[in-house]
C-alpha cells in the first residue's frame, strides 16, 4: 500500500530536500507541500493524505494550530511532527493537539519513514530524543539521564491513583512509545488483554489516543 504524504515547512529548502529523500522511498508518495499552516490545512482538504509531515514554529498558523484543525476534522489523517525542538513545551503542545509522532529534524530518512508507517497504521512514535525526555518525565529525571528506566512507575500511580498498578504499568510503555505486542511480551500478556488494559487507560484519562496519553503524562 502507498502511503500518501503531505510535507508542510515553512522553510522552502527543507520542504525541498523532504520531498526528495521522501520520493526515493517506495511506499511512500509525497502528493502535496505547504509553507505554513493555513495552507496545510486547505492542502488536506484538496490532496487528501494519509499522513502530513508537520513542522511546529511557522508563521501565520503554526504547527500545533493546524494539527488540532486538521484532526478534528479529518481524524483519519495521521501528523508526524517532524521539527527542530525537542523542549517539553512544543511536545505537550505537538501532542494535546492531536499529533501521533514527534521527530527532530536529525532524523534520516529511513527513520522518517519507518515514522510514516507507524503513525500511517495508527501507533505513535517518537525519535530517541524525544523518548528520552518522556523516560525523564516517567523515572524522574535523574536515573534517566542516566539512561536508565523506572522499572516500577509508582510516579505514575502517585499521579494518577485511578490507575491499577498494571495500568499504571502500560501507561508506562505507552508513554515510551512501545506498541502493543512490545508491552504484551514485557509484561507477559496477550495482546488483547493489552488493548483492554489500553481502553481502560484511556477511558480513565480521557483520552482518545496514545499521543494524547503521553501528553497528559508529560503535564
Amino acid at each position: 500500500m502507498t502511503i500518501r504524504v503531505l510535507v508542510v515547512d515553512d522553510q522552502a529548502i527543507v520542504r525541498d530536500g523532504l520531498v526528495t529523500v521522501l520520493s526515493l522511498v517506495p511506499d511512500l508518495e509525497v502528493v502535496g507541500e505547504a509553507p505554513d499552516g493555513a495552507d496545510a490545512i486547505a492542502a488536506v482538504e484538496r490532496e487528501a493524505p494519509d499522513v502530513v509531515l508537520m513542522d511546529l514554529r511557522m508563521p501565520g498558523v503554526d504547527g500545533p494550530t493546524a494539527t488540532a484543525r486538521i484532526t478534528a476534522t479529518h481524524p483519519q489523517v495521521a501528523v508526524l511532527v517532524l521539527t527542530t525542538y525537542a523542549d517539553d513545551e512544543s511536545i505537550v503542545a505537538a501532542l494535546r493537539a492531536g499529533a501521533r509522532g514527534y521527530l527532530t529534524k536529525d532524523a534520516g530518512r529511513t527513520e522518517i519513514a519507518t515514522a510514516i508507517r507507524a503513525v500511517a497504521s495508527g501507533q505513535s512514535t517518537f525519535d530517541a530524543t524525544v523518548g528520552a525526555r518522556l523516560v525523564a518525565q516517567l523515572a524522574g529525571g535523574a536515573a534517566a539521564a542516566h539512561g536508565a528506566v523506572s522499572e516500577a512507575p509508582a510516579g505514575l500511580r502517585t499521579r494518577f491513583p485511578e490507575l491499577t498498578p498494571r495500568e499504571a504499568d502500560v501507561l508506562e510503555r505507552i508513554a515510551e512509545g512501545r506498541s502493543n505486542p512490545e508491552i504484551a511480551a514485557e509484561l507477559f500478556l496477550t495482546v488483547p488483554t493489552v488493548k483492554s488494559y489500553v481502553n481502560q487507560v484511556f477511558t480513565k484519562l480521557g483520552v482518545r489516543t496514545r499521543a494524547e496519553a503521553v501528553a497528559v503524562v508529560l503535564r
